[in-house]
C-alpha cells in the first residue's frame, strides 16, 4: 500500500523549481497559476533568494505548486491514502480532488497573505527539538510560554512562539533535547498567533466548489481519514491556528499497513521522519525530475 504526502512549509530551497519546468507543459501551467494569484512563481522557484522564499506570502504557492507539479508528473497514480504537513494539506486536498488545481493555488495564496499579516503583528517564529521525550518537553515548552506547534513523531517536536520565548528554549532545553534548529519560516504558524488567520481562510474557503477525496485523506489534525470534501476544508480553516500532529498521521500510515511512502517535491523532511518512525516501510523523496523513475517504479510495486 502506497501514501503520497506533501511538505510543508520551510522545505524550500533557492531555485528548487529549475528543473521541473523543463517538464512538458510545467513552464505553461506554473505561468497560468501565477496570472491567477499574482506572483510569479517561476521567478521565485527559480531565481528567488532564500530570503525571499522565506516570505510566508510566496513560500506556501510555491510549495504546493511544486506539489502539484510534481504529482502530475508521476502520471495517473492511485495511491492508498493522501497526507500533507501543515500547506501540504492543501496539496493533498487537491490531489484527492477536493479541490481544483486552480482553486488550491488560489486558497493557498489568501492563506499565505493571511498568515504573513498575522506574523507581523509580533516578532515570532519556530524551532525543531532534535531528541528528547515528548512527556518531559512540551510541559517544559508551556512552562516557557511556547507551543508544540508539530508534533513530528521520530523525536522531533517543533516549538513555536515569540523570538524571546524561543531564545528562552535555547538558553534553556528540555532534558535529552540534543539541539535546537531554527526554521526557515517567518512566523508562529499553528499557534494562537495565527488566529487572525483563521476568519480571513474561512472567508476565501467559503465560495469553493468542493469534492469528496477520492483517494483516503489523512488529516493532521489528529490523524483520522476524513471522507468529505466538506470537512477537509473545514480542518485546513482550523489548521493554521491549531498545533500539527504529524506523529499521528503517521500511526494511521503504520495501521493501515502502508508499505511504501512518497513524498512529492520538495521532498525529503517527511521521508526522512519516516525512516525514523516507519521502520520497513520504502520512502522515497521527489527532489528532481531525476527521482521520478524511481517513485514510478516505487508506485508499480506497491499501489
Amino acid at each position: 500500500m502506497l501514501v503520497l504526502v506533501a511538505p510543508g512549509q520551510g522545505a524550500q530551497s533557492p531555485g528548487f523549481l529549475t528543473p521541473w519546468l523543463d517538464l512538458p507543459g510545467a513552464a505553461d501551467r506554473l505561468g497560468a497559476w501565477s496570472d491567477a494569484i499574482g506572483l510569479d512563481l517561476a521567478h521565485y522557484g527559480t531565481r528567488g533568494d532564500a530570503d525571499e522564499i522565506r516570505d510566508t506570502a510566496v513560500a506556501q504557492p510555491l510549495l504546493v505548486a511544486a506539489g502539484l507539479l510534481s504529482a502530475a508528473a508521476l502520471g495517473d497514480i492511485a495511491p492508498g491514502a493522501v497526507a500533507g504537513h501543515s500547506v501540504g494539506e492543501i496539496t493533498a486536498a487537491a490531489y484527492a480532488g477536493v479541490l481544483t488545481d486552480d482553486d488550491a493555488l488560489r486558497l493557498v495564496r489568501k492563506r499565505g497573505l493571511a498568515m504573513a499579516e498575522a506574523a507581523a503583528v509580533t516578532e515570532t517564529g519556530m524551532a525543531a527539538l532534535l531528541g528528547g521525550d515528548p512527556e518531559v518537553t512540551v510541559p517544559h515548552l508551556e512552562k516557557l510560554g511556547l507551543t508544540p506547534a508539530n508534533v513530528n513523531g521520530a523525536g522531533q517536536i517543533v516549538a513555536a512562539g515569540t523570538k524571546d520565548q524561543l531564545a528562552a528554549l535555547e538558553a534553556d532545553k528540555p532534558e535529552g533535547v540534543r539541539k535546537v534548529v531554527t526554521l526557515k519560516v517567518a512566523g508562529a504558524f499553528h499557534t494562537h498567533h495565527m488566529a487572525p488567520a483563521v476568519a480571513q481562510l474561512e472567508e476565501a474557503a467559503g465560495g469553493l466548489a468542493l469534492s469528496d477525496p477520492g483517494f483516503t485523506y489523512v488529516s493532521n489534525r489528529d490523524g483520522k481519514a476524513v471522507a468529505t470534501g466538506a470537512e477537509v476544508i473545514e480542518r485546513l480553516v482550523g489548521q493554521v491556528a491549531n498545533p500539527v500532529r504529524w506523529d499521528l498521521c503517521m500511526e494511521t500510515f503504520r495501521e493501515m499497513g502502508v508499505t511504501a511512502l512518497i513524498e512529492v517535491c520538495p521532498g525529503g523532511t517527511l521521508t526522512g521522519l519516516a525512516k525514523r518512525a516507519l521502520k520497513g516501510v520504502q520512502t522515497l523523496a521527489v527532489k528532481t525530475p531525476d527521482d521520478l523513475d524511481a517513485a514510478r517504479a516505487l508506485v508499480a510495486e506497491h499501489s
